[in-house]
């Protein structure tokens, strides 16, 4: 059997010490999850059109991407699956309230980590509450980190 991670992406967009969440069907648990907007990336998508493009579908806020925060590795305990989370911090810069949000999106949210915090049995994974985490303690990588071929 081949082993094969799936490549997501992530964003953490703060606003006035709240950060951009989703509400989210979760097939494994069966219940609604909290999540950062985060998705797959699909093929022949760069990493940051991609955190862009998912953080639009999932919220219908445009954003733009400042940093890289970091690259995330996790094992989902309810399959096995292995994620490799590239997680962006950006700033919002338009809110659309007429789009349609993803398939299984809920709602957007924005919350503070302590009101995250009340909530651990609700997050989608820890990845959640240990981005942040980062976001907060300044970890910052520039974008250009990130090489991909000219698209």
């Amino acid at each position: 059997m081949r082993w094969t991670p799936h490549s997501t992406v992530a964003t953490i967009v703060e606003r006035d010490g709240r950060f951009l969440c989703v509400e989210e069907q979760s097939v494994s648990r069966g219940s609604l999850v909290i999540n950062q907007p985060a998705g797959h990336i699909e093929p022949n998508e760069s990493f940051i059109d991609a955190a862009i493009r998912e953080t639009q579908e999932e919220t219908g806020w445009t954003i733009r991407p400042t940093a890289l925060l970091g690259m995330y590795v996790y094992t989902a305990p309810a399959n096995g699956i292995t994620y490799h989370r590239y997680c962006f911090i950006a700033e919002p810069v338009s809110y659309d309230p007429e789009q349609p949000l993803d398939s299984g999106i809920e709602q957007a949210l924005w919350l503070t980590l302590d009101e995250l915090k009340q909530q651990t049995d609700k997050l989608r994974s820890p990845m959640v509450t240990r981005c942040i985490h980062d976001y907060l303690s300044g970890r910052r990588y520039p974008l250009d980190f990130i090489i991909e071929p000219d698209q």
